[in-house]
Formats: C-alpha cells, sequence, structure tokens
C-alpha cells in the first residue's frame, strides 16, 4: 500500500479549484505563510459585500476578503493605562488561593473597562482592499486556482468585452501581484480601513478621522495612532497612481494590459518590488518546490467511493495550512483571511494548526512559528510565578506579545501547556536532529516544570484542578470545582514522559518529580463502563468536544488507558453525541482514536462524517457557523489523522497504513510521512 514514484503533479492538479459565477461564494486566497491575499471572482476584492461575515456579537458585518500579515496588528487608545493585574481573581486550590485572569463582565459589552480592552487590543487589521472600479456589470465570471503554480485565473465580462486577470503572491515578500487583460477602462482603487474591535471584522471604515494615508509617488504611508506601515506600488511608467479620497488610491490606466505588485511592509521603509512576471516566475518555482517535497498521499486506485472527496480535502488541506498557517507566529482560527477572536491565536490550537508540518516532511514550516514559544517564555514564567508555580504557564488567547485575554474559560484552560512538548518532539522525531534538542530545550523543560508542579497529591494520585477548564469546554462554568479531565490527565503523563526523554537528550539526569507525577497521576474517571470527561458531576455532557477520547488517540499509548474501555467510549460517542455541537478538529481526533484501537472503518467514517461541522467547501475551508466560515484547524486536524493513519504510528505491528480498512476497498499510496508517535 505504500509505494514511490506518486505523479505529484497529477495528483495535485486534478483537485484544481473551479468557481463560477451564480455559485455560491467560495472566495480564493493566495499567500506564503505570512502574507495572504484573498480575492472574489474578479481576481482582486472588487465586491466584498457579496461574501459578507455577520459580527458574531451583532456588529457592522465583514467580508471574507481580507489581505492580512503576521505583523499586522493594532490598539485602540486606551481611556488609561489597563493592566492584567485589574482582572485578576483569586480561585480556591489544593494549593491555596491562585489568581487568574478572570473575566466577570459581558463578553459581547463594547463599553470601555479594563477586561474588555485587554481582550481586544491587539487586534490583527486589515490592509487595504484593492478592487477594480466598474463601468458596468460584471457577468459570466469563472476562476480557477492553480495548485501547482499557487496562481488564481479569472475570467469575466465587463459591457459585453473579456477581461482576464492573473493573481498571485510572492513566496518571500509580502505583495500580491496580478496582470490585467482588459479591452476597457478598469481602474483599480485601494481602500484603508481603520483597526477594528469587532469579534470578526477587522476593518472599520466609520473612523476616517482616526488615522492617516499619504500617497509619495507611488509609496502610501499608512498611521494608526502607534502602528504604521507602507504599501509600495509597482506598475510601469506612465501608469498614473493618484490620492482620489482621504483613505483611497486609485490606479488610472489605459485599455490593454495592467501588470502591478503591491507590497505591505511594516513601518515607513520598503524594499524593493519585483516585476509582475518575477514574482510569477517565484511563485511557481516556490509551489513546484512544495509539491515535490515533503509528504503524498494518493488515493486515486482505491474501489471506496469516498477516497475521492478524502484526498481532495487532503490537497487543498495542504494548501491552505501552507498559506494561512505556516508563518512566524501561531495563527488564527481563521488564518491570514478574516478575523475571529480579533485576531488573536489560541495556543490550544497550535497542535491543530501546526503538528501536521513535522508529519508531513515539512518541519521548517512548524519551526517558523515554534521559535515564538521562546520569546515570550519570560512572560510565561512569570504568570507561572505570580501563582506561585514553578516553570512557565502558557496563555490561551494571546497576540503577538504573550498578554493572556481575560476570560471565563481561556485562563482556566491547561491542555495546551504540553502543546510545546509535542511539537517540539514531532520535529525532533522528524529531522533527527540534534540542533533541534538545543533549540527548544528551555521551552520543553519549563513546560514540563510547570506541569509536574501544577498537579497535586492526593490519596488517589497526583491531581489535576480545581479551578479548570477542560479541552470540552462546556464545564468552564463549574470551573471552581471541576477536576482530572480523562484527556488532560493522560496528556499530562505523555508530556512528561517525553520531557524527561529530552532531559537525558540534554545529559541531565532524570528529574525525580517529573517521574513521580507522570507514573502516579489520578487514574481516569470510568462511570457504566466508559471514560468521563471529567470525574466531577456532571461527568460528561454529550456536546461539545468528545475529548475524553483523545486521551488515546491525540495521545500516543502511556499505560493509562485501558483499551477495552476506551473502545467502549469510542462506541458510546458514535451513537450518543450531538454532532452539530462539535467542532471541525473533533473528527480527525476521533479518526485517530478509532486508528490507534485498531477500527480502521470507524477511522474513516469519522473522517468524512457527514454532518454540518464537517463539510469542506470548494475552496477547501471547513466552516463552523455564518460568523466563523473558516476554520483551519480542520484542516490541519484531518492532514495529522491522514499522517498517523497512512503512516503509522509507534506500536502500530507495522502493518502499511494501519488506520485504513485491509479490506481491499483501499489502496493508499504515500511517502514522504513520519511516523506519529
Amino acid at each position: 500500500m505504500t509505494g514511490a514514484g506518486i505523479d505529484r503533479r497529477a495528483l495535485v492538479e486534478r483537485h484544481t479549484v473551479e468557481v463560477r459565477q451564480g455559485a455560491a461564494a467560495y472566495p480564493l486566497s493566495v499567500g506564503n505563510g505570512e502574507f495572504c491575499f484573498t480575492a472574489d471572482l474578479t481576481g482582486l476584492q472588487t465586491f466584498p459585500e457579496r461574501y459578507p461575515v455577520p459580527d458574531r456579537h451583532g456588529g457592522p458585518a465583514g467580508t471574507l476578503l481580507g489581505t492580512q500579515s503576521q505583523w499586522g496588528w493594532h490598539s485602540i487608545p486606551a481611556g488609561k493605562a489597563y493592566d492584567l493585574a485589574d482582572v485578576r481573581r483569586t480561585y480556591a486550590t489544593p494549593r491555596g488561593p491562585v489568581p487568574y485572569v478572570d473575566m466577570v463582565g459581558d463578553l459581547c459589552d463594547t463599553t470601555e473597562s479594563a477586561e474588555n480592552w485587554l481582550r481586544n487590543n491587539p487586534h490583527r487589521l486589515d490592509l487595504g482592499r484593492i478592487g477594480f472600479v466598474v463601468p458596468a456589470a460584471v457577468t459570466d465570471a469563472r476562476q480557477r486556482l492553480d495548485l501547482w503554480r499557487g496562481v488564481i485565473h479569472s475570467e469575466f465580462h465587463v459591457a459585453g468585452r473579456p477581461v482576464r486577470v492573473t493573481t498571485c503572491c510572492h513566496p518571500v515578500l509580502d505583495a500580491v501581484a496580478f496582470r490585467v487583460e482588459s479591452p476597457v477602462r478598469l481602474p483599480v482603487r485601494i481602500s484603508f480601513p481603520y483597526g477594528s474591535q469587532s469579534w470578526n471584522n477587522a476593518a472599520d471604515w466609520s473612523s476616517p478621522e482616526a488615522h492617516t494615508t499619504a500617497l509619495h509617488g507611488h509609496t502610501v504611508r499608512r498611521t494608526l495612532d502607534d502602528t504604521s506601515y507602507t504599501v509600495q506600488i509597482g506598475v510601469a511608467p506612465g501608469v498614473a497612481v493618484r490620492q482620489t479620497g482621504r483613505h483611497e488610491v486609485t490606479i488610472a490606466w489605459d485599455p490593454g494590459i495592467l501588470e502591478c505588485i503591491m507590497g505591505f511592509f511594516p513601518g515607513h521603509s520598503a524594499p524593493r518590488l519585483p516585476t509582475f512576471p518575477e514574482a510569477m516566475a517565484a511563485s511557481a518555482a516556490h509551489w513546484a518546490a512544495f509539491w515535490t517535497g515533503g509528504g503524498a498521499v494518493e488515493l486515486a486506485e482505491s474501489r471506496d467511493a469516498r477516497a475521492v472527496e478524502l484526498e481532495r480535502r487532503i490537497v487543498l488541506s495542504q494548501y491552505l495550512t501552507a498559506i494561512q498557517c505556516a508563518g512566524s507566529l501561531p495563527p488564527q482560527e481563521t488564518g491570514l483571511t478574516l478575523n475571529s477572536w480579533r485576531g488573536r491565536f489560541h495556543l490550544e490550537m497550535a497542535w491543530w494548526h501546526g503538528a501536521h508540518f513535522a508529519l508531513w516532511g515539512r518541519s521548517e514550516l512548524l519551526e517558523r512559528s515554534l521559535g515564538w514559544y521562546a520569546t515570550i517564555l519570560p512572560a510565561a514564567i512569570e504568570t507561572a510565578r505570580l501563582q506561585g508555580y514553578r516553570g512557565a504557564r502558557w496563555p490561551k488567547m494571546v497576540g503577538p506579545d504573550g498578554r493572556e485575554g481575560p476570560s471565563p474559560i481561556g485562563p482556566f484552560l491547561i491542555w495546551q501547556q504540553p502543546h510545546p512538548i509535542a511539537l517540539a518532539e514531532l520535529v525532533r522525531r522528524a529531522t533527527g536532529s540534534p540542533e533541534t534538542v538545543q533549540r527548544y530545550a528551555d521551552v520543553v523543560l519549563r513546560s514540563a516544570e510547570f506541569m509536574a508542579d501544577f498537579a497535586v497529591r492526593t490519596e488517589r494520585g497526583y491531581q489535576l484542578g480545581p479551578p479548570l477548564v477542560p479541552a470540552q469546554e462546556s464545564y468552564w462554568s463549574v470551573r471552581a470545582t471541576v477536576t482530572n479531565p480523562t484527556f488532560e490527565l493522560a496528556y499530562w503523563a505523555w508530556a512528561l514522559m517525553v520531557a524527561q526523554r529530552w532531559r537525558g537528550l540534554l545529559g541531565l539526569a532524570p528529574d525525580p518529580r517529573w517521574a513521580d507525577v507522570a507514573a502516579n497521576l489520578v487514574r481516569p474517571h470510568v462511570r457504566d463502563g466508559v471514560y468521563t470527561a471529567i470525574d466531577v458531576p456532571p461527568y460528561t455532557v454529550p456536546y461539545d468536544h468528545p475529548s475524553m477520547l483523545y486521551a488515546l488517540g491525540v495521545v500516543p499509548e502511556t499505560g493509562l488507558i485501558d483499551t477495552m474501555v476506551m473502545t467502549a467510549t469510542l462506541r458510546s460517542v458514535l451513537s450518543t453525541w450531538n454532532w452539530e455541537t462539535t467542532w471541525g478538529w473533533d473528527y480527525p481526533a476521533i479518526a485517530m482514536t478509532a486508528a490507534r484501537l485498531g477500527e480502521p472503518e470507524a477511522a474513516v467514517a469519522a473522517l468524512l462524517m457527514p454532518t454540518s461541522k464537517n463539510v469542506f467547501l470548494p475552496n477547501g475551508h471547513n466552516p463552523q457557523s455564518a460568523s466563523l466560515p473558516v476554520y483551519l484547524p480542520a484542516n490541519g486536524g484531518l492532514l495529522a489523522a491522514v499522517a498517523l493513519m497512512a503512516g503509522g504510528w509507534d506500536g502500530d505491528g507495522g502493518r502499511p497504513a494501519p488506520g485504513f480498512p485491509a479490506d481491499g476497498t483501499w489502496t493508499v499510496r504515500y511517502e514522504g510521512l513520519s511516523r506519529s508517535p
């Protein structure tokens, strides 16, 4: 079932995305991990109102057509200097009172307060909207995303005349390039908004007095309070670039051909821009190298009818995570398409965004953001110290500075704590590089130091919590009493054992406390023959994440989990769970559990379960709701699950593609995958 010599180009090109006018709105994106540009059917962002995204909290609607970067952040000036000390509340724990960055106000409240300002700032910016000024209706539009070259080809008619647009992103510079062939006059307009504190609308168009836009030749200088950036416009000599509004610049050109590149850069300086042909050549070379390197999975020879759709999801998820999740910061859940949670990223999702890169032979893409943990290590150490713990405690919802966002949920989560250990271990296994251990040693050891100290010795063993919110966040209202979630217990044990191995690799003696905690954690709670989510009432509620399953699936074998009990738990969840309340990454997580339990048909069925939360649109995105139309943890999770199911895991018995049925209906050809732990 393995196979060398997969025709990578044929594999990729049979999943070329094609969109036509009249179908639902499926915008397409080009990007490089640091910068992303999402276009409508014109190849630019001409009709943002046709791609509306309602604000979760009732504010002005946003759009799917974003221009975002890893560096583009902004804070609204506050009425006073706010500090996390303003929102700390003390909770009772087995070791005494501990302060947490809590939120007691209304999560939807837009009035200025310490809680709201600290939660809403900094927020990610929409850097600018680039679209045509069309003199007549656009008709007969069709579009194709050439995945092999990273190029969008758009064709449409204006006043009955044909227009062709080619759009790409430079693989190194934060720049979008486009070529327009048009027999009618089509000026290009670039509009600039203010930063927004809205939950998912990154652009505030109602505050023109709050920011400045100044054109100097072909250079636009933008200033929003303490944030500044530059937009460099590269066009042929003689093409007019004029400021036509307070926050609007227009490129006027005669009918024929326009080649343009726009670079976005922090501060008020910019490098020389390449030409459009140079950008196209760079994009083509970059994506050919991407697709020919790393891992590949081909299912085309399978007789199971589901194989075509699964292969499509695999290919599109590789593209989307490469342009949205492979930057220098951990990605937000909507990547660089549009904001969610104001553009801030969630560290409990870091595994789902990035683990697959290491498993698919692209560790360097994970390492771009994994190094960020070291930059906020002092802040994480300080959080642990304030709470009376050793080591480093990682936050949940943060911006680039790593400052925790007030919440009744986030600061009480703990399952993000082992993630840096797990991700660093995946890189180490994939690369075999001793330098990897040195590079991430401080992050791994400090993470484990907190984990060992956080666990409290009881008569039953080392206990986690209270207070605590598990991965299944449904218990947040009783966080003051929650203890010992099944998933977190297993993840705690495994990560401490991995960190202990790292001590050996670093020439350090084993830490007896880490060994004691890992070996003597409270046993996960069993009720009516199945694992419960937590070990206090209500034990398990059948909605949101069925996280107790992930104690053997996402988490490798630890000795803490009974496979017969977990098998019964899997069957119980599959027969009773409220699937409309789940999230897109739950399905690959369930698949990993089923695979490790020797249930390959259940694994495939989970990956492709026909529920509203597990739909993958023609552009590859996995929408969760109208206000969350992009959800990249599902794409990353799918790739992690497929890597495990195809490439196998430690202790899988050696059967090729052990996570797929061996009944002859599946032919799984794969190469370049790393074995999962």
